[in-house]
């Protein structure tokens, strides 16, 4: 019987041809722009958009800025536009941006390690009063910021802040932004290297070079010797953290990766020793794999974070030594734990030379002008003309005889700066809210510094240390994540059904101690008028169902969900 012919094969179908673009990594030659913002640095650096500002814009006003400079270069100069007022939350993601945007700006001063003159902080506070309305806000990467800026007053505020050492210099925008450092560097008793120096080089190197001015996306930096670890290294995208190698002395552990916004990543360690002098050639090797190999085709996957989680940190490592340094770095030791959960530094505290430094807390970092210029007098009065902003919003001055303290802390404490703080003051941080910013949903400062009096009112006798961070949308300025208490503004129903401004609650984040992200209870949001009561209720829940010396995050990760609500 013949055989039964076979029947040909379906045809494949022919896929459609499509060109593979990449995540936009420039080290595997994918230069080709892939959105409006890898665009317009292409076209022209962020830095040279100085010049125009100076001869043009501040001549010309307002209306005469580009587009691309009013709402990307600006930024590599410290500037962002403000918020419109009167747009409610409920605008903020449906206007578009030139609705959004006042004539005013946001302008960032750059404190790089936290470290000011007296004489750099009266012309901060002399700019606030005469160009700011009286704004200066403390921000939680230690610099100051001003609102309600003039286009055609930058030039002239500029000019003041560089006769004293100060700069704006890529304080914004896709750059290596400010470098944190511990703010008692060189001072401490119990310090373990002063991170100093590498700040400077790197400073003098880095900042305001068009070869790291063209990043995916911003580059945060915190260099500290602190055992406190203060600097919140843990969601930095490079961190120097100060660790004792048994074999080379004093140095650093190296981290990378770390990162909060709507996809937070805590950083994590390489396994390597940093000798001081070698941290900013490290720092360029970090920030140029940054560069080379950063994800550039979406914006929302445009940092450190994303390409480490991909890699992993020991592929990061071999590409930092092989490619970037051409050596091998030395193995070293985790740091250790830090001794206490605070690491803000407020109070009065020995230096290693027998003098003291103090510590003193605004509320929720908002301070103004006037104030400002007196704790430069105070401070010049008490001290050597040295102070310090740390990453919690807070301030602190250095090198005060013994017999001077009391009357330093009697002189602070007459200006609302507490240096014996309760808890709530000490621990609570907001962004700067719907009140200037163009992405906040609700009001967060405010807000803040009347929950502090709330508190200290309602539960006088609460002494546990307690963090409680406010932010205005989603992208977590103030941390909320790793907060005791994280709040993220978002419009919420209230027992009527109407829409109002509120939060939801994240619980039982840290850093430092047990570092971890807070977890979120299902449905657990709360309206901003119901926020006090409902942080009252849950610290006397704490209070009552704490274990001996428990903390709060500890007792946030076991409790019930009814405890939490």
């Amino acid at each position: 019987m013949p055989a039964t012919p076979e029947k040909p094969a379906p045809a494949t179908p022919r896929r459609k041809a499509s060109r593979h673009r990449g995540e936009g990594q420039w080290a595997v030659g994918h230069f080709t722009p892939l959105n409006g913002n890898e665009q317009f640095k292409k076209d022209d650096d962020g830095l040279n958009v100085r010049t125009r500002i100076e001869t043009v814009y501040a001549k010309r006003g307002f209306d005469s800025i580009d587009p691309n400079d009013l709402r990307g270069r600006m930024r590599w100069w410290g500037l962002y536009t403000q918020r419109k007022p009167g747009i409610d939350g409920g605008k903020t993601a449906v206007l578009a941006p030139e609705e959004l945007d006042d004539e005013y700006f946001m302008l960032r001063v750059r404190v790089d390690g936290g470290r000011l003159t007296t004489e750099q902080l009266r012309v901060i506070g002399e700019i606030s009063e005469e160009f700011a309305r009286g704004t200066a806000d403390l921000t939680d990467r230690q610099n100051v910021q001003y609102h309600w800026i003039r286009i055609e007053d930058v030039p002239e505020i500029w000019r003041r802040l560089e006769a004293v050492g100060l700069q704006t210099t890529e304080a914004c925008g896709d750059t290596p932004r400010v470098i944190l450092g511990s703010p008692v560097a060189g001072v401490a008793e119990n310090e373990i290297i002063d991170g100093s120096p590498a700040i400077d080089e790197i400073q003098r190197r880095f900042i305001g070079n068009p070869e790291f001015s063209n990043l995916p996306r911003k580059f945060k930096t915190a260099i500290s010797g602190s055992p406190q670890l203060d600097v919140a290294h843990e969601i930095n995208d490079v961190a120097f953290v100060g660790v004792h190698h048994p074999e080379h002395g004093p140095g650093f552990d190296l981290w990378v990766g770390g990162g909060l916004s709507t996809n937070p990543k805590l950083g994590v360690r390489l396994g390597a020793w940093v000798a001081l002098d070698d941290v900013p050639d490290v720092f360029a090797g970090v920030i140029g794999i940054f560069r080379d190999y950063g994800y550039r085709r979406l914006r929302n996957r445009a940092r450190l974070k994303f390409l480490v989680a991909d890699w992993g940190p020991e592929k990061f490592r071999q590409v930092l030594e092989d490619e970037y340094l051409k050596r091998k770095l030395a193995d070293g030791p985790a740091p250790e734990q830090p001794a206490g959960v605070w690491r803000d530094h407020l109070g009065v505290h020995r230096q290693k030379d027998g003098r003291f430094y103090v510590g003193f807390a605004p509320r929720v970092g908002r301070v103004d002008g006037a104030t400002l210029t007196k704790i430069a007098d105070v401070a010049e009065a008490h001290g050597s003309g040295r102070l310090r902003t740390t990453a919690e919003q807070k301030m602190i001055v250095l090198d005060v005889e013994q017999e001077q303290v009391d009357s330093l802390v009697t002189a602070l404490e007459a200006l609302d700066l507490r240096v014996n703080a309760s808890p709530f003051r000490r621990g609570t941080m907001a962004c700067t809210g719907i009140e200037f910013c163009k992405l906040a949903i609700v009001e967060t400062k405010a807000r803040g510094a009347s929950l502090i009096d709330e508190l200290e009112r309602r539960v006088p006798e609460f002494d546990e240390p307690i963090t409680i961070n406010l932010n205005g949308c989603p992208n977590a300025c103030a941390r909320i994540q790793v907060a005791d208490i994280g709040l993220k503004g978002q419009l919420v129903l209230d027992d009527d059904g109407n829409q109002v401004e509120g939060y939801q609650v994240h619980l039982g984040g840290a850093l430092g101690l047990d570092a971890g992200f807070g977890r979120k209870v299902r449905g657990l949001k709360v309206t901003a008028d119901e926020l006090p009561d409902y942080v009252e209720r849950l610290l006397k829940r704490f209070q009552a169902e704490r274990e001996d010396g428990e903390r709060f995050a500890t007792w946030a990760a076991r409790a019930g969900e009814e405890a939490l609500t």
